[in-house]
């Protein structure tokens, strides 16, 4: 009988496929988890003011026949209450003869603290909320073994169709220069796989970051953060990371995740709704199938980007 190790974020945000008894040990690249963090946490849902839209995907530039490809579409709006946020997207992954592809929904609910905030910025949202996020989803997983062309080999011998209900939950806090978030992604594990040979992690999420400015103007925030994952049977994981960004006109970052890689970020926003983000994840382990590219598309509605300082 065959295990499947599936650590569910890691297939739904990163390069980290896995071929039956191999963890994907890899958290997603800091441009996909700053920029668009619904995917790891629904209580981010309804964060922005105006409804959000973002495309991303990594991997169609490379080379290399079989090599990480990801993309995926997000959708996150706040309802007229503000209390109420909402969002649902998809993902698709593939490696090799490895497909995973996710659909989920989301659903928040804010706890606001200063409900009188005029001080809106160019750089703040829900400025004193705390979110207590759920999301519900399924993931389609499918090898095709039979693609390999391995013979007298029983692992090989059946292609792997699996459907696996999830359920997550998360938690946000988030000031004016300050954020922390937690989050538990699949808290059912494998219990309702279609595959009774599936072992389905849960991987925990804790992260922070912290606003700043270079001059007294606030035109130039620069914000470290960090993303913390962990999977039972796993080293944890870490992403050290620093973004530089000018009221919203242009950004760029660095990334660092420990014993893994380092992540480079430049972008630029265009007609005040528009933005667009450019990722390159060099590997530190020498394999060049890991060294991928990336873009992130957004599309902001209402007031979009505009500096509202």
């Amino acid at each position: 009988m065959k295990n499947i190790y599936i650590p569910l974020m890691a297939i739904l945000l990163s390069n980290g496929f896995l071929l039956h008894k191999t963890y994907g040990q890899q958290t997603p690249v800091f441009a996909n988890y700053d920029y668009n963090a619904i995917l790891i946490n629904p209580a981010h849902a309804g964060f922005y003011p105006d409804t959000d839209v973002t495309l991303t995907n990594r991997g169609y530039l490379n080379q290399i026949d079989g090599s990480p490809r990801n993309i995926g579409l997000t959708f996150n709006t706040p309802l007229n209450s503000r209390k109420v946020g909402l969002g649902a997207g998809f993902s698709s992954d593939k490696i090799g003869v490895t497909t995973a592809t996710s659909l989920f929904a989301s659903y928040a609910y804010k706890i606001v603290f200063d409900r009188y905030y005029n001080r809106a910025r160019w750089w703040s949202h829900n400025p004193n909320v705390l979110s207590f996020g759920i999301t519900g989803g399924v993931l389609f997983y499918n090898e095709n073994l039979q693609e390999l062309g391995i013979q007298n080999d029983p692992n090989f011998e059946n292609n792997i169709n699996t459907t696996i209900p999830t359920i997550g939950i998360g938690i946000l806090y988030n000031r004016e220069r300050i954020y922390v978030g937690f989050s538990a992604s699949n808290i059912l594990g494998n219990s309702l796989a279609s595959d009774d040979n599936v072992n389905l992690d849960n991987p925990l999420y804790a992260y922070m970051g912290y606003r700043f400015f270079a001059t007294r103007f606030q035109e130039v925030m620069i914000k470290p953060n960090v993303l913390i994952k962990y999977v039972s049977g796993a080293p944890i994981q870490t992403d050290l990371n620093l973004t530089v960004n000018y009221k919203n006109r242009i950004e760029g970052g660095v990334g660092y995740r420990t014993s893994s890689s380092i992540n480079f970020l430049a972008g630029f926003y265009f007609f005040d709704h528009w933005r667009l983000l450019y990722n390159y994840n060099q590997t530190l382990r020498g394999t060049p199938i890991n060294n991928t590219h990336g873009i992130i598309l957004s599309y902001r509605f209402g007031e979009g980007f505009n500096d509202k300082g």
